[in-house]
């Protein structure tokens, strides 16, 4: 599955999202957290599983930056 959504913390091993489509706010589980910062816009490609935690959680398999990005680090 994919998802778009903004980058709105980061933290080590997770960023926190907001998805574009649901409003939905979400953490994803990424060890590429540090390549992206609060602002960024980005594609998310995970399996479809979410947990049902607060807040739901998901495990990247890939993420990408899109264009209107924000704020991005080297």
């Amino acid at each position: 599955m994919t998802m778009r959504a903004i980058v709105t913390g980061v933290q080590p091993g997770r960023l926190m999202v907001l998805d574009l489509e649901t409003r939905q706010r979400i953490a994803v589980i990424t060890p590429s957290a540090c390549r992206f910062r609060q602002g960024n816009l980005i594609r998310i490609r995970y399996n479809g599983v979410m947990t049902t935690s607060i807040p739901p959680q998901i495990f990247a398999q890939s993420i990408s930056a899109l264009p209107w990005g924000g704020p991005r680090c080297c």
